[in-house]
């Protein structure tokens, strides 16, 4: 009976919400810049006293209250960008993320998943992966590859708001069911 109960819990342990993510393990890599902001720093962002009389700003706060996290991790290791990928794959084979969109150019490929939320308008994980970026520096560095993982109840209406007051890419804009 003891062992029947370990089993279960160690079976149940990968889905009791733990805040680690599959794609964690990019963040003490030295050649990867990461960008971690969680849930706290959301709430206390939509604390500073702000003008809510214009309408991008009230959409931010709305949006930012929303989000439990927001992870951002770049690399201008071509060996790591290939690991991102693989990593990137092996995630969406278990957490039922649709693709979305593919946006392929010159400059980069550029691919966004998402994970249903509670109606049309929202999404409760919206993923982007950007790789063969090509002649774009951040901090003198060049970059290779971006993954971005965003989850929350994100209305989609209002992501505009958050790629502008954030410095996130524009292309999450364009994002529609």
């Amino acid at each position: 009976m003891k062992k029947l109960l370990i089993i279960a819990v160690l079976t149940a342990l990968p889905f009791t919400g733990f805040s680690q993510s599959i794609f964690d393990k990019f963040e003490d890599l030295d050649n990867v810049s990461s960008v971690i902001v969680n849930k706290s720093m959301f709430n206390l962002l939509t604390k500073i006293d702000v003008d809510v009389d214009d309408k991008e700003t009230k959409d931010y706060i709305d949006i930012a209250k929303s989000i439990s996290s927001l992870k951002v991790f770049i690399t201008e290791d071509s060996k790591v960008g290939t690991d991102m990928l693989s990593t990137m794959k092996s995630y969406l084979k278990t957490a039922s993320l649709d693709e979305l969109m593919r946006v392929k150019d010159k400059d980069a490929n550029i691919k966004f998943y998402i994970k249903s939320g509670k109606d049309e308008d929202h999404v409760s994980e919206l993923l982007m992966f950007v790789s063969d970026i090509q002649n774009a520096k951040v901090d003198g560095r060049k970059v290779e590859t971006v993954l971005v993982s965003i989850t929350g109840d994100i209305d989609l209406n209002k992501i505009g708001s958050l790629t502008s007051k954030m410095g996130l890419p524009k292309e999450l804009n364009q994002i529609k069911k």
